[in-house]
């Protein structure tokens, strides 16, 4: 049986692994509903204002193949130290009023974002390789819950006299209390650290083609949920909503995106392989897309339908890493790809869809082009589902 000791341990373990999932999405995406505020204070273009979205993506494409050397030497816990670590002075930066520092705490967050979604999936496949599923589905929700309770306060912190500056800062609230909880892992670096044979890995994932499935699955759905993420507020904006309204709908996909994460490993456990799941999350999404573009009056049912397509496209491209991946390194390797290659894409979504709007004085050419991608991504879904693993190199 598990003594107290081990269980203590374990559930530390969880709660830090779940405070960390808190951080990984809400001190980024929270900048949104301020987006139209930033971008009137500090007189930047739309494609400018696109950038602040552009900078952490790039940063996680640059920082993912790196996470895993990074674990191997410091032990995955104490490299997610590092990663809290630079979250928070990141949003010190960027609560700054300066368009410098606001893109250069920007780009520091995205790098420590970058660790965490890199290492998190190996620490479960590590401690909980039974319940890559259940666990996945777990720390999504948390990350969601936090993104959706973040998105729907900032606009109400900014109008309450804090203004934006302010209302960036607050969100290094959900760093410090992961750096809290995270505090008992500091002792066990040894235990922690990734094999150094997974070395050997990276290169056979770039040459597997399942490993590519499961890289453009994920990194399509970066792709367009990273477009509509940092453009929603000012889409509903332009037809009509205010900005306290649009920053509420943010904040209601967000909590969408958390859905999944209750239902969706309930579904796996039963499923023999992924493929229908995984095309009819894909479809959800390219739907909503062409209903914010064609009946923005019904945008709460668009949004709704967007977050839990795109949420449940997440999960499943997570799980897919610890389900296809043979170790904990080799899944690691896999989500380092996966990241890299799926955030170097979604990189140039929101500036190109900024400058389509800037061009067109519209979101028509966004939404339609998102909800095509959208189907594309149903097709990679349908080879990544499939019941196979990734073969040793």
């Amino acid at each position: 049986m598990t003594n107290p000791m081990t269980r203590r341990q374990t559930l530390l373990l969880l709660a830090g692994l779940l405070m960390i999932a808190t951080t990984l999405r809400v001190t980024f995406t929270g900048a949104a509903p301020l987006l139209d505020m930033i971008r009137a204070d500090l007189g930047l273009t739309t494609a400018q204002t696109g950038v602040l979205t552009t900078l952490p993506l790039l940063a996680f494409a640059l920082i993912s193949p790196l996470a895993p050397g990074l674990a191997r030497r410091l032990g995955m816990e104490r490299a997610l130290f590092l990663a809290l670590g630079l979250i928070c002075f990141g949003i010190a930066l960027r609560s700054l009023t300066s368009s410098v520092l606001l893109f250069t705490g920007t780009a520091i967050i995205g790098g420590g974002i970058a660790l965490g979604n890199v290492l998190l999936p190996g620490l479960i496949k590590r401690d909980f390789p039974g319940q890559v599923a259940k666990l996945t589905g777990a720390y999504s929700l948390t990350m969601g819950v936090a993104a959706a309770v973040g998105s729907a306060l900032v606009v109400p912190v900014a109008e309450s006299g804090l203004r934006w500056q302010g209302a960036l800062l607050s969100l290094m609230i959900f760093p410090l209390l992961a750096l809290l909880v995270w505090m008992p892992q500091w002792k066990r670096p040894a235990a922690a650290a990734l094999s150094g044979a997974g070395a050997l890995h990276n290169r056979g994932i770039w040459r597997s083609a399942l490993a590519w499935q499961v890289t453009l699955f994920l990194g399509l759905n970066s792709l367009i949920y990273y477009v509509v993420i940092g453009w929603l507020p000012s889409i509903l904006i332009s037809h009509g909503y205010s900005e306290s309204a649009a920053g509420s709908l943010h904040g209601l996909l967000q909590l969408a995106t958390a859905a999944p994460g209750i239902a969706v490993p309930l579904i796996l456990h039963r499923l023999r392989d992924q493929r229908a799941i995984a095309i009819i999350v894909a479809l959800c999404c390219a739907v909503s897309a062409l209903g914010l573009w064609g009946y923005p009056a019904f945008a709460s049912l668009w949004v709704v339908l967007f977050g839990f397509g795109s949420g449940a496209t997440m999960i499943l491209g997570l799980t897919f890493i610890g389900l296809r991946a043979g170790s904990a390194h080799q899944a690691a390797a896999l989500s380092g790809m996966a990241q890299s290659v799926g955030y170097l894409l979604a990189a140039f979504g929101p500036p190109l869809m900024g400058k389509l709007h800037d061009l067109t004085g519209a979101w028509t050419l966004s939404l339609i082009g998102c909800a095509l991608l959208a189907g594309v991504m149903a097709v990679f879904g349908g080879f990544a589902g499939r019941d196979r693993s990734i073969t040793p190199d």
